[in-house]
């Protein structure tokens, strides 16, 4: 009888502590058992008006220009994530992550991390695509953001991050950015219809993408749609291409990982192709880009002469831009009041004793959450304003 109450005894006892520590093992974000990044700091209060979550991506050589970009387009109300392609030397890598972690500011605030399994990145295969997705989803899973922006080490910000945040403040939040256009012309015979595969999504080294003989037929489920690789996305659209609960986006993504230069498609048909999302894109990727001769596949490289025509299109960003050329002194110097190496002009800085007027050299904790924008901030907004206008919005939508 002793033995028949203790065992009732501990089975009650069993499923009482089974009912308290259940929920307190659900409540432990899953990233204490599998991280995906490094997280420091997290603020669940942000006081600035809008939030950008930006993917910095970076290949073999671009350690240095990656570190520029980085400071130039830092925020503390923003959120960083870089990725170093995995064919690039692991003393890149060990330098980024060295840059990233001995930085005061960025241990201070936390708010840049480095993806840390990083993928291979083909040149125009679908790997550079899924390598954006992935990051995507991290920063979904991560922070609380309103605009994901895309940008590799050889953009460079044409505005501080206040006249940025001070300009988007404005818009609805479910607007995206996408640069988009039926007419393939060339890219129907070039790049539809080949079936490719790209070796980096299989091979642990580099190698170029190659093709089948038989071509494939231009599908009739949906319309093709072509544009620019660099976008900007609302963090509706981005969980819609995340989470894919009507399908399209999957069955979009199976498509194009077999499609010439996917980036510049995928999203554009995505959209355009959805009936709850192909009314909220501006036709504009926000980059200042010149190409070479058609058919127009390669970015040309920017320099002092494109300087007054870069400011005159009022676009925040541009590419691509060598190493340290002139020209992106030149930016620092006049458009971001960037000194010596320092972060561009914001209301969250402080400048150092002995330091030169405007150096942002730190955060200033009694500044968080002042916005201080400038002449960029109206170049901007006069741009999106143009853009979204009754007249021009509805006029360049999906066709």
């Amino acid at each position: 009888m002793g033995i028949k109450i203790y065992m009732i005894s501990f089975f009650i006892t069993s499923i009482l502590f089974s009912l308290l520590y259940i929920p307190t093992r659900l409540t432990i974000p899953v990233s204490k058992y599998n991280p995906v990044i490094n997280l420091n700091f997290l603020r669940d209060y942000n006081p600035y008006p809008v939030t950008f979550a930006y993917l910095i991506s970076a290949s073999r050589g671009d350690a240095k220009k990656l570190m520029r970009v980085l400071k130039a387009l830092y925020h503390p109300g923003n959120y960083y994530l870089i990725h170093v392609d995995y064919d690039a030397p692991e003393k890149e890598h060990a330098q980024i992550a060295e840059f990233v972690s001995s930085d005061p500011v960025f241990s201070q605030v936390g708010n840049v991390w480095i993806v840390g399994k990083p993928n291979l990145v083909t040149y125009r295969g679908p790997t550079m695509l899924a390598t954006t997705l992935h990051a995507v989803a991290i920063l979904l899973r991560t922070c609380k953001w309103d605009w994901f922006i895309n940008l590799s080490a050889s953009d460079y910000p044409l505005v501080t991050q206040d006249d940025l945040i001070d300009a988007f403040s404005g818009l609805p939040r479910h607007l995206n950015f996408i640069q988009h256009s039926s007419r393939l012309g060339w890219k129907l015979n070039k790049r539809a219809k080949p079936i490719m595969i790209d070796p980096g999504l299989y091979k642990l080294n580099k190698s170029e993408i190659w093709f089948v003989i038989k071509q494939r037929s231009l599908p009739t489920a949906f319309k093709l749609y072509t544009g620019s690789a660099w976008t900007i996305l609302s963090r509706s659209f981005a969980e819609y291409c995340i989470m894919g609960w009507d399908n399209l986006p999957r069955t979009l993504l199976l498509y194009y990982t077999n499609f010439v230069s996917s980036p510049e498609g995928y999203f554009q048909t995505v959209i355009c192709n959805s009936e709850d999302y192909k009314n909220t894109t501006a036709n504009h990727d926000l980059h200042y880009i010149t190409w070479d001769t058609p058919p127009k596949q390669h970015p040309r490289s920017l320099g002092l002469k494109d300087y007054r025509r870069m400011i005159l299109s009022s676009r925040p960003f541009a590419r691509k831009f060598k190493k340290n050329d002139p020209v992106l002194d030149k930016i620092d110097r006049e458009l971001l009041k960037r000194h010596n190496g320092q972060f561009s002009h914001g209301g969250w800085c402080s400048s150092g004793k002995g330091k030169r007027h405007g150096a942002c050299t730190g955060l200033q904790s009694g500044n968080y959450g002042v916005l201080r924008p400038g002449p960029g901030s109206r170049r901007v907004q006069n741009l999106l304003t143009k853009l979204i206008s009754e007249k021009n919005f509805s006029k360049r939508q999906c066709r």
